[in-house]
């Protein structure tokens, strides 16, 4: 597995990289965006490690650009910013997970193995899901409740897919992370809580019918709710 590694800290991307290589893994260094451009176009990489402050156009205007070039490509965003509003602009200029620095090297490498792991893993990307008068259309990417086409995130529409995909089932906070994120997750903030919040407010509001339920102390449930207690 081949990783490039975009962090302007020399000892911070030396550790990173001689980590990996004692791992097994091919690990390239670019110091800034536009050299790292350059790298991700002469070769062929499993994963990018980027951080958020970066030379040049800075690390969430690289990853918007790789994930648009290179969409099966998952992203580890690096940063020394933790709040919820930063992880947040990470998510949404397309990285699969997002580690605050400082940080023990054990982690970082478990995120590294689960975003390879589930990167290599081959997922459906053709046909569209429907329930009730909501379809999800994976081909083209687009949403639509009854007549009213909805304009969704990269993260958004990867959520609904998630949520659609296990309509009628509970699905804790973790279950939620694991799969939309592709990693572990840190639970002391409530990113997952503010993106279904985002998503409810634009699939249910207005409509009579809610299609995205909480279920107190476990988690989330998606279309009918049915609860015989």
């Amino acid at each position: 597995m081949k990783i490039l590694i975009v962090e302007d800290e020399a000892k911070v991307a030396s550790f990173i990289k001689r980590g990996l290589e004692e791992n097994q893994y091919e690990a390239d260094l670019a110091y800034d965006s536009e050299f790292a451009e350059k790298l991700a176009i002469q070769y062929k990489y499993d994963l990018f490690i980027l951080d958020v402050i970066i030379p040049g156009t800075g690390g969430l205007v690289l990853c918007k650009k790789f994930k648009t070039d290179f969409p099966d490509i998952p992203v580890l965003m690096l940063t020394a910013l933790g709040t919820t509003d930063d992880k947040l602009a990470g998510f949404d200029a397309g990285a699969n997970d997002y580690l605050v620095k400082p940080f023990e090297f054990r982690e970082l490498l478990a995120r590294v193995k689960v975003l390879l792991k589930t990167s290599g893993q081959s997922r459906e990307t053709s046909g569209s899901l429907m329930i009730d008068d909501l379809e999800l259309d994976l081909d083209r990417k687009a949403v639509r409740r009854g007549t009213k086409y909805i304009s969704l995130t990269a993260k958004e529409f990867s959520l609904l897919e998630y949520f659609m995909r296990n309509a009628g089932r509970v699905l804790s906070r973790n279950d939620i992370a694991e799969k939309v994120w592709d990693a572990s997750f840190d639970f002391s903030t409530n990113v997952v809580d503010v993106y279904v919040n985002f998503l409810r407010k634009k699939i249910d509001k207005g409509h009579d019918k809610k299609l995205i339920h909480t279920k107190v102390g476990f988690g989330y449930i998606f279309g009918d709710l049915v609860d015989k207690n």
